[in-house]
């Protein structure tokens, strides 16, 4: 166990104290099942989610949301954990303190809250999550929300962070959503009222006008939950009070709707689109936000981004990456969105595409592999073809093996050669199932066969997980179905970013975000909807000049006075985005569409305001002098601007000829 730090707990009422933030980090969900055969091995947390351990993602968000103290509850394969992390460089982070709690008979997420509230390390409010969480939210103004209403309602305990799917998503969202998830939620004040998932039933709270005919009762079915909740002191407290506790979601939060005597409250906090937060919960969802972070929707997660190891990664186009030390024959052909780990080499007239494969692989020729996640060290010998394969450590397939989609290879398992194809959805492992009686059911009533010729092929090595049961759905979707947008969402694509970009801004303005911060979302943005640089600097000049439409106004010098004032506040964030003549002249000519549709108020003040951007320095006098020069020749319809704008363009030609002349 880590050393235990001697703190003095402090009363949650005490609003006005704010001790350093913390946060505690389960590496164990414990629900391990899903991940058989592999994480009868290794850890969750452990798994590369592209090329870095999925610890590492929580991790460095944790640290980039101002965390101070991040508490490791370790409990199965404890010693990994505990391991890796003394050889990672996290416990030795400046201002980033990481202390690991190990107690490997905790069973539950109950017993490993139990023993942080016995262990007397927490002293205010928390972040909880486990570390399978990959997010890039900014947890600034869900902790504000959180301790502010801790200072109206002291039993305001719990906030928990949801999300909406992109509009790209929606749809498959909808689809994926086979646990039913619905959640009652207080149209004002954002309290959870309900919180029902198929497999078990909520209530709702008897009483207090919260039936669901209340007017401000809204149900939500299309809300995901994000598995990030900003804890009280009294949620450790609850769980040690009550030993029959042993999930968050299914007993703490079911008993706190149900109770009608405490009377404490959870709430919720939706984070904004452009943010990203999902939980690797099975392997479809480990395939899903694999793809999520190769297409950098979890930027600046992504994988040329540096964690606490130094693994240098190159991006080529087509959204390809490769660690260093890749060879790849001349003949062979990587598709898109997918990544190569250090020292791995691809063979002759090889096809990889949609896949991550890891370091030190040995790929051979005429290989072809699709939607597939390989570990590291893993030899596929010629002419074998993988489909929706997820391959561990170490694992060899000889020459010729065919695995339908769906199978799952654990550690250093052989697929011998002339074996017969592996049919879908098969699990093998290198060791024996556990037969333990106690594990029946958790267990789905598995039985093992030995390998031999028949199952494996020749020289091959493996036990095979059977079910008793049907064979389950498909777990990993094909990356069609995954990667593809809505065809209504593609064709308005410019559209939706547009908006998005708008609405950052506006909730910036509005939050007083910091610049650092209103960037890092802006660039995801982008890159989420794969953007280009001239796309992002039109959005983003349109949006900060439509925050001046935000002030009242009643005359045209009060609009001028508040774009003034509106240039110069965001004139770091349009210099950052418009810097080249490029963008320069498409911001120009999104403000000629600006005031001639969106935007009109504008149009009497166009050449007064093409003044104030030229004199804070976001448009430089070659870019307007070749704007008004591309419009001669044009019809008058085209150049209603420049003709608004000609004593302006006049003097700086002047200008121009006089400095050539000096």
């Amino acid at each position: 166990m880590g050393k235990k730090k001697q703190v003095t707990k402090i009363n949650a009422d005490e609003a006005e104290y704010q001790p350093r933030l913390q946060a505690v980090l389960l590496a164990d969900d414990f629900a391990a099942e899903k991940f058989q055969p592999i994480s009868l091995e290794r850890p969750k947390v452990l798994f590369p989610l592209v090329h870095n351990p999925m610890i590492d993602y929580t991790l460095a968000w944790l640290r980039s949301s101002n965390v101070k103290e991040v508490y490791v509850v370790c409990c199965a394969h404890s010693k990994q954990v505990i391991e890796y992390l003394e050889k990672s460089e996290w416990l030795s982070v400046p201002e980033f303190t990481v202390t690991i709690l190990e107690n490997r008979g905790c069973v539950s997420v109950g017993d490993a809250l139990r023993f942080v509230y016995q262990s007397d390390v927490i002293n205010g409010d928390f972040v909880l999550v486990s570390g399978d969480i990959v997010t890039n939210m900014n947890l600034t103004q869900a902790l504000k929300e959180h301790r502010d209403r801790k200072k109206k309602h002291s039993n305001a305990i719990m906030t928990m962070v949801i999300k909406k799917p992109k509009p790209s998503r929606t749809e498959q969202t909808s689809k994926d959503n086979t646990d039913g998830l619905v959640m009652g939620i207080h149209r004002n004040t954002k309290e959870l009222l309900r919180y029902g998932v198929n497999g078990f039933t909520e209530t709702f709270i008897p009483g207090k006008e919260l039936l669901p005919d209340n007017p401000n009762f809204e149900v939500h079915s299309e809300q995901e939950d994000c598995h990030i909740d900003i804890c009280s002191p009294v949620v450790l407290s609850l769980f040690a009070d009550n030993f029959d506790y042993q999930h968050l979601r299914r007993h703490l939060v079911k008993g706190l709707l149900d109770d009608d005597v405490m009377g404490y409250k959870i709430f919720t906090y939706e984070i904004h689109q452009s943010r990203y937060a999902a939980r690797v919960d099975d392997f479809k969802s480990y395939d899903t936000i694999s793809k999520d972070v190769i297409q950098r929707w979890t930027y600046p997660y992504v994988p040329d981004i540096q964690f606490s190891r130094k693994c240098a990664v190159e991006q080529e186009s087509d959204g390809i990456f490769k660690g260093s030390g890749v060879q790849i024959s001349s003949f062979a052909h990587v598709g898109p969105d997918t990544y190569v780990g250090n020292g791995t080499s691809i063979g002759d007239f090889s096809k990889i595409s949609n896949s991550v494969i890891g370091k030190g692989c040995c790929i051979g020729s005429h290989v072809k592999i699709e939607n597939s996640y390989i570990w590291d060290n893993v030899t596929v010998q010629n002419s074998c073809q993988l489909n929706n394969a997820f391959v561990s450590d170490g694992v060899v397939i000889k020459s010729g093996v065919a695995l339908e989609p769906g199978v799952v290879l654990s550690f250093k398992v052989v697929v011998g050669a002339k074996s017969p194809i592996i049919p879908a959805y098969s699990k093998v492992s290198l060791h024996p199932q556990p037969t333990n009686q106690d594990s029946d059911e958790e267990l789905d009533q598995l039985t093992s066969r030995f390998s031999d010729i028949a199952e494996v092929g020749v020289s091959g090595d493996g036990y095979y997980f059977w079910s008793d049961t049907p064979r389950p759905e498909p777990e990993m979707l094909p990356a069609a179905e995954i990667t593809s947008d809505d065809e209504s969402f593609e064709s308005d694509k410019d559209h939706y970013f547009d908006i998005e970009v708008a609405e950052t801004i506006l909730r910036a303005a509005l939050e007083n975000e910091a610049l650092d911060d209103l960037k890092t979302e802006v660039t995801a943005l982008r890159l989420s909807y794969n953007m280009t640089p001239l796309n992002c600097a039109g959005a983003v000049f349109s949006a900060v000049m439509k925050l001046a439409l935000q002030t009242p106004y009643g005359t045209n010098a009060e609009l001028l006075k508040s774009v003034v004032i509106i240039i110069t506040t965001w004139r770091d964030l349009l210099k950052h985005y418009i810097y080249s003549i490029d963008e320069q002249f498409e911001s120009i000519m999104k403000f000629e569409e600006m005031c001639s549709d969106s935007a009109r108020d504008f149009a009497p003040l166009f050449e007064p305001i093409l003044r104030v951007l030229y004199d804070k320095d976001v448009l430089d006098e070659d870019t307007i002098l070749s704007w008004a020069s591309e419009k001669d020749g044009a019809d008058a319809s085209d150049k209603v601007f420049v003709n608004k704008a000609q004593n302006f363009i006049t003097g700086l030609k002047e200008a121009e000829v006089e400095d050539e002349e000096q």
